[in-house]
């Protein structure tokens, strides 16, 4: 929060975020827990509460959650997959995995070939889809690799990652090679990070893809970082975007059939 005031930390903020985004038109909502000091969590707990606090803010509607196994902070077998043993109403529809290494601008997120494998096994068995995140077009190309190894399998969704210091550019030839590098069948969604969040969406949207946004990516709606971003104000920035170029955002519902999700026993509107 002393980057961001707006930036979600306790299970009730977290869970009013995703009925505002939800409201703005979002279905897919990435999930990260936090402790009491606000740094990352990767306790069983702390996934509950937030789940539990979205299920009684946005009760069956259907929401796609997806869970972070990253491991920029704790870089365990452990710390890395408990999120994985959440079950019952609260088991995860989706968790990200990240497909190779790299560095940030002040660390190193250190992804090894063992761990990513393990992680996608440990979904596979728990029945969750992997959220495939690509920082760069070498980890679309071991993404197949894993395919062909059967490690990873269908469904494919990708987050494709632009513009973060130390991993490709965001420009509009690196996307559409991405792109272009991705399964047929793979769904996809565009970001970029910090200043390049805007440039990243109008393209992703513009060219048929779907549009990832929030304030862990970027911190300000515009480059000048005058304009604090929330959550729902960049969904809402998407959303309109669509509409201009006249796709209309998908609900939960229809983008668990896009992607090939089981479909919720009850998709109600919030209440």
């Amino acid at each position: 929060k002393k980057d961001n005031p707006f930036t979600p930390l306790t299970p009730h903020e977290i869970a009013h975020d995703v009925r505002r985004c939800y409201d703005a038109g979002a279905s897919i909502f990435h999930l990260h827990a936090r402790d009491e000091r606000g740094d990352p969590a990767y306790h069983l707990v702390d996934y509950e509460c937030i789940i539990d606090c979205i299920h009684e803010t946005c009760p069956n509607a259907g929401l796609i959650l997806c869970v972070t196994t990253s491991g920029r902070v704790h870089n365990t077998w452990e710390t890395r997959s408990e999120v994985l043993d959440l079950a019952g109403r609260r088991k995860p529809d989706m968790a990200s995995l990240t497909l190779g290494s790299m560095n940030f601008p002040k660390q190193a997120s250190v992804n090894s070939p063992e761990m990513i494998a393990r992680l996608a096994e440990r979904m596979k068995e728990r029945g969750v889809t992997p959220e495939l995140e690509a920082f760069d077009l070498g980890m679309i190309d071991y993404s197949h690799y894993l395919i062909e190894k059967a490690i990873l399998q269908p469904p494919f969704y990708y987050n494709v990652l632009l513009g973060s210091l130390g991993t490709v550019s965001a420009t509009p030839l690196n996307l559409a090679l991405m792109v272009n590098a991705l399964p047929p069948t793979a769904i996809w969604a565009g970001a970029g990070i910090g200043r390049f969040q805007f440039q990243v969406n109008s393209l992703a949207v513009g060219i048929g893809g779907g549009g990832g946004a929030g304030v862990g990516e970027a911190l300000f709606l515009g480059a000048s970082k005058r304009d604090l971003a929330t959550n729902p104000r960049l969904v809402e920035r998407i959303v309109h975007l669509a509409r201009v170029v006249g796709r209309e955002p998908a609900t939960p519902s229809e983008t668990r059939q896009l992607i090939g999700l089981p479909a919720e026993e009850s998709s109600h509107a919030c209440s």
